[in-house]
């Protein structure tokens, strides 16, 4: 009915596209680990504000490596084998984290 079947499927576009999933959301974590800087440092430095920004800058470098591992993995085989539990839930983490701490700095 209009579909693709399974033998007209091209199996390296779901890779492609799962790839750039992680880029797009890697670069919205950087995006909110800059304007969490930001917050925190606009109108002069604190103590937390450092802490929290320093925070802030760990968690993204720690879903940086989760999502670039990723990445290449992806970019590595064909058919690439699917993400690991402890690595899905390192990525959860870590932008849950990152929420938390534009919360946290927000109000």
């Amino acid at each position: 009915m209009g579909g693709v079947s399974a033998a007209g499927r091209d199996p390296g576009l779901q890779p492609e596209r799962t790839r750039l999933a992680w880029r797009r959301t890697t670069l919205s974590a950087a995006a909110a680990a800059v304007l969490a800087v930001r917050t925190a440092l606009h109108g002069g430095a604190s103590a937390a504000g450092v802490a929290a920004c320093a925070l802030c800058c760990l968690l993204f470098l720690g879903f940086l490596g989760v999502a670039h591992r990723r990445i290449r993995a992806l970019a590595a085989v064909p058919r690439p084998a699917a993400l690991a539990p402890r690595h899905a839930t390192a990525a959860v983490l870590y932008a849950v984290g990152l929420v938390v701490c534009a919360v946290i700095l927000v109000v």
